[in-house]
């Protein structure tokens, strides 16, 4: 079971499952920031399904305030002692878990699909959620027509959409990471590309 999978593997997830963890998350970090209306420095920035707090680091690093929320105890564990007294860390469903206060931005990456009811938690999340919800979608896992209409319905009136090159699990020289980065501009050519492989990032805000 994936589950246990997390348990098993809490320790040092990120650096385990990223060939190049400093530059994929900083560029996830930096369109967290831009992507959509823009979050300011003290916004904060409440990561569902965090894992082992690996975005956390980028995102406190760019001034933001993080709260990070993770089902698997091992996981939050991890992230309490990745990030310290920076930021709080919770044990907790996505599909349930409200913050203590409304939030700037809510994140979601690498976990859409553990929504029991993708539309239902859209609205959800739009009840606590001011400025704008952050998450990747696989293209071809789901179709975007869907997930936009499901985003109008709970609210987010605006929605963008960026595609994501930089690689999950290779690690790229600097030239070439800056080539991926501008490929995410790259109009019809991105939209061929992620029909065999890679992400969109997902900003919707009302």
């Amino acid at each position: 079971m994936k589950d246990d999978q997390y348990r098993r593997q809490a320790e040092d997830w990120t650096e385990r499952q990223y060939a190049d963890a400093a530059s994929y998350l900083a560029h996830r970090a930096d369109l967290v920031v831009s992507l959509g209306p823009r979050l300011e420095r003290g916004d904060e920035v409440l990561d569902l399904a965090c894992g082992d707090g690996g975005l956390g680091e980028q995102l406190l690093a760019r001034g933001l305030r993080y709260r990070g929320v993770d089902v698997t105890p091992e996981m939050a564990a991890e992230a309490e002692r990745r990030l310290g007294e920076r930021a709080p860390i919770e044990t907790g469903d996505l599909n349930d878990y409200e913050p203590p206060a409304r939030v700037d931005a809510t994140t979601v990456f690498r976990a859409i699909y553990y929504a029991r009811d993708r539309a239902a938690f859209f609205a959800h999340v739009a009840g606590f959620t001011e400025k704008k919800l952050v998450f990747d979608l696989n293209p071809r896992q789901y179709r975007v027509a869907d997930v936009v209409a499901d985003l109008r319905g709970a609210g987010f009136g605006r929605i963008e959409l960026r595609p994501f090159f930089v690689p999950q699990t290779v690690a790229l020289p600097g030239l070439a990471v800056a080539v991926a980065k501008a490929l995410e501009r790259s109009g019809p050519l991105a939209r061929l590309a992620l029909r065999l492989r890679f992400t969109y990032l997902v900003a919707a805000s009302r």
